[in-house]
């Protein structure tokens, strides 16, 4: 576990960025595998019907076995799609079957912008999100863009908003003792490493 306390945001994204390109392609399928194995027949995921989930980039655990069961039990799954610069808007949009994806400004794979096949936030069951960084209390550091803590905003209001159900997935190495948030940092429920959950989830 890396110890958070002596280090820049920068820096401890780089850090941990570093950590999670390190491992091989064999340790990272493993890594899926393990994933997979810890979240397709936890209750949070066999209930949800609407999932939100990502395609992996720079090192981060791949969530695809994931995507393909939730597709093969007939759950409707949807992208993250960016709006086009300088927009920093995110929407989730539905994928369809052997739909063509184009890469967005990051290079990251999503689906054609589509108004019509996108899904508010507050009306998705579970988003399983990617990250850099976390720690055993919700914190979730990113790629640095807020375009999770935008879109999510309103989620701090907790007492008033319920959904979605928010996890975020990693390597067991991009854990830290304690990250320290900013006021629009949005916590996470839980998150699920190749080797256990963190957090209370139901």
């Amino acid at each position: 576990m890396i110890l958070a306390g002596d280090l820049s945001r920068a820096a401890l994204r780089r850090q941990l960025r570093q950590a999670r390109r390190q491992l091989s392609p064999l340790q990272q399928k493993r890594a899926a595998r393990a994933l997979y194995r810890q979240l397709a027949q936890h209750p949070l995921f066999r209930r949800a019907r609407h999932i939100a989930l990502y395609l992996p980039n720079d090192g981060e655990i791949d969530p695809r076995p994931l995507l393909h069961e939730a597709k093969r039990r007939g759950k409707a799954c949807y992208l993250p799609v960016l709006h086009r610069w300088p927009c920093t808007r995110m929407d989730f949009q539905r994928v369809r079957p052997r739909e063509a994806l184009v890469r967005n400004r990051f290079r990251i794979e999503e689906p054609q912008p589509q108004a019509a096949r996108q899904r508010r936030a507050w009306a998705l069951d579970l988003v399983l999100l990617p990250l850099v960084g976390f720690d055993e209390h919700g914190g979730r550091l990113g790629m640095g863009g807020g375009f999770y803590d935008r879109s999510l905003a309103y989620l701090r209001l907790r007492k008033n908003w319920h959904k979605p159900t928010l996890l975020g997935l990693a390597h067991e190495c991009q854990k830290v003792d304690r990250l320290a948030l900013a006021s629009w940092d949005v916590r996470l429920q839980g998150v699920v490493t190749e080797r256990r959950w963190y957090g209370r989830v139901e």
